[in-house]
């Protein structure tokens, strides 16, 4: 990574809140506080952490708004609301510097299909497929080996990375951005049971995806059976997620990586399932609810609620049931004495 930001760049970037002390030199690389040397940015985004904050050799460290310590000489203090979300400005700009959008137009290598809507702005790369009738917004970068599907709908400032897949009257919202392999709109998996074998039920409807959606490396999307799979406003899906079909996700949701929704389950906004956590079919997860890791949820979830374990269950019980469980081993210990002592009284009575 080569990067240069003066400490002047970095203060315009973050907008903090104060500084404390100075720094002349130019800031070259980011680490973390305790691996850090004398031209690198350093941040405080866990209070963990506090006790590496004085020993660190960062030239510029990014700390919460009430932090007290003093820098040393050279070092430069910027006190900021979020440290982790000032860092992400800085980093969004170099991301900006690394990985550059080249220049629109469509790649000698692409197949394009006559009827095929795309706006003069747009990036299609190498190898890209883009069918009949598709339509790709202004602005849309289509990285390369990209199939965009019969009737599909890439909305404005969309980047696809490569190898993803976007079947056939699939819609994706403005600033969409799939990260490698992702696939929109595969058939979602139903099968009826007859006369001894499992039939396909054909998948008729569409994916439907909204703005500034995020979906991680590998994570499929099943179409529907009928009418929709849909996926709200500003949701972040992490890598290898599988959503089943007819899945309604609301808005800003969070999923992280190998959650995996049952068909025709229903997540209201700002939901936020931990890894692995596996969601049943046919259920609805309320406004705000959170579950932790490798959760099983199998039942309705109300709004705000936290669960854990599996099946799931209010957190603050399931912790408290995973303390019981350590316990258990003593407990049969106290039972056996018992039964050993009313053993022996028995014995001495008779």
């Amino acid at each position: 990574m080569q990067v240069s930001f003066s400490a002047q760049e970095i203060i315009e970037i973050v907008r903090p809140k104060a500084t404390k002390g100075g720094c002349e030199s130019a800031v070259e690389g980011i680490a973390a506080l305790a691996d850090a040397k004398p031209g690198d940015l350093s941040f405080l985004g866990n209070a963990k952490y506090k006790v590496e904050v004085p020993g660190t050799a960062a030239s510029v460290v990014l700390l919460p708004a009430e932090y007290f310590g003093e820098p040393k000489p050279g070092q430069l203090f910027l006190l900021v609301e979020n440290p982790s979300a000032a860092l992400a400005r800085i980093c969004g700009r170099i991301e900006q510097a690394l990985w550059p959008k080249p220049s629109p137009g469509v790649h000698a290598s692409a197949v394009v299909a006559a009827d095929a809507a795309v706006d003069p702005s747009a990036t299609v790369g190498p190898l890209c497929v883009v069918e009949s009738g598709a339509m790709i917004g202004a602005g849309v970068h289509l990285q390369a080996q990209v199939f965009v599907g019969r009737q599909a709908r890439i909305g404005a400032g969309s980047w696809l990375m490569a190898g993803t897949v976007v079947a056939a009257e699939c819609v994706l919202g403005n600033r969409v951005r799939l990260q490698p392999g992702v696939v929109i709109g595969s058939d979602g998996f139903g099968y009826e049971f007859v006369q001894g074998r499992h039939e396909k039920v054909p998948q008729v409807g569409h994916v439907l995806i909204g703005d500034d959606v995020e979906i991680g490396a590998n994570s499929t999307l099943d179409r529907a059976r009928f009418s929709r799979t849909s996926i709200g406003e500003g949701t972040k899906i992490d890598n290898l997620v599988q959503i089943a079909h007819n899945v309604t996700v609301g808005r800003h949701c969070l999923l992280c990586s190998q959650v995996g929704i049952s068909g025709s389950t229903r997540l209201e906004d700002y939901v936020v399932l931990g890894g692995q956590a596996g969601v049943g079919g046919h259920i609805t997860l309320g406004k705000g609810m959170k579950a932790g890791g490798q959760a099983g949820i199998t039942s309705d979830v109300a709004p705000g609620g936290f669960v854990n374990g599996t099946p799931a269950i209010p957190y603050l019980l399931e912790r408290k049931i995973a303390v019981l469980q350590q316990r258990l081993p003593d407990l049969f210990k106290r039972v056996d004495a018992l039964e050993a002592q009313w053993a022996d009284a028995k014995k001495s009575s008779s």
